[in-house]
């Protein structure tokens, strides 16, 4: 009998604890969302612009991952814009090739590469992610399912791109040199060695006045690749991660070293260990730096999160990375720290 009460007993106490435990947990959760204070982060200079997109969703209560795409939707359809979209600089041969991703709060994702004639590849890779059973879709797949669902096939090398590229054909001299669209930065001042503005990518993150997160990744990818190169940017957990329990990471840089540290997810998982979100970039920075010091010196990657306080934080190999944030109190570029 005694026995039996004293099982009953540490049951009771047992049950008890668990429901402590819980409501402790549920407390720190709530506590360290800040819900009613939207964030929009993203990467480069001309993110400024794109975050205004961004906020006209976020402002309105709107959801992160609605507020992503519409942000990189504009550099996407600016032909000024080399790196990105229309009048995106071509591959090797000649085509423009698109890379994008995105990814919302229930962990939900879509993809698409190497994706031509399509202006908006972000909204493409967002049907991937709402209207399939897959995540990613590629070249003429990707193609065949953006003209299935309504999108109209262009003519993306703009003769401003197309004049650059017969240039460098002239030597077809291929130096994946990334740097620099800082305008915070004078390079004329401190040039990277080798290459030219390179920088390849739009990255944006967001979390909604509800406290819920999404990202979106867009790109022409590097310059003059070759034919079929795809970078880390259209790659979940490279390019772009996003938990909607801790926060959400984005990169910007040569995308073939960010692939080999899984970059976005190692942030996240730093921040998921208690890290800073600068911090964590930095960390994963690092871990580039550690596989290969030498080349890292010459190369530029740089990394932008955000966590569930709506803290934000950025890092980079070189100098010139900067981010734009736009907050209730904050529509800023800050130019990011940097190893070298």
């Amino acid at each position: 009998m005694s026995t039996r009460r004293k099982f009953i007993q540490g049951s009771v106490l047992g049950s008890a604890a668990v429901l402590i435990e819980k409501a402790a947990l549920a407390k720190t959760n709530n506590t360290n969302t800040v819900t009613g204070n939207p964030i929009v982060v993203s990467t480069w200079d001309f993110g400024k612009t794109a975050n205004v997109a961004a906020w006209d969703v976020l402002s309105k209560n709107g959801r992160a991952v609605d507020a992503v795409e519409a942000g990189v939707r504009v550099p996407e359809a600016d032909p000024t814009n080399q790196t990105i979209g229309y009048g995106g600089l071509p591959d090797r041969d000649g085509f423009v090739t698109l890379d994008a991703c995105i990814m919302d709060e229930f962990y939900n994702c879509g993809s698409v590469m190497a994706l031509e004639h399509i202006v908006h590849p972000i909204s493409v890779a967002r049907l991937v992610m709402e209207k399939t059973p897959h995540i990613v879709l590629v070249g003429e797949g990707a193609l065949q399912f953006a003209l299935a669902n309504g999108f109209k096939k262009e003519n993306l090398l703009t003769p401003e791109s197309e004049k650059a590229w017969k240039e460098w054909l002239k030597e077809a001299r291929y130096e994946p040199v990334m740097n620099i669209e800082n305008k915070l930065y004078d390079k004329t001042k401190d040039p990277m060695p080798g290459g030219h503005d390179n920088h390849d990518t739009i990255g944006m993150l967001a979390m909604d006045a509800k406290g819920n997160m999404g990202g979106a990744c867009t790109t022409s990818g590097m310059a003059f690749k070759m034919h079929g190169r795809v970078g880390d940017s259209p790659i979940i957990g490279a390019g772009l991660y996003v938990d909607n329990e801790i926060g959400a990471a984005t990169s910007s840089g040569v995308g073939e070293e960010v692939i080999r540290i899984v970059g976005s997810h190692l942030v996240v998982e730093l921040m998921r260990q208690g890290h800073t979100p600068e911090n964590a970039c930095k960390e994963a920075v690092l871990r580039i730096i550690k596989r290969n010091p030498e080349k890292a010196k010459k190369i530029q990657v740089g990394f932008v999160a955000i966590n569930k306080k709506g803290q934000y934080g950025a890092y980079a190999l070189q100098k010139g990375f900067s981010i734009s944030v736009r907050n209730n109190k904050t529509d800023k570029v800050f130019a990011s720290k940097s190893v070298y």
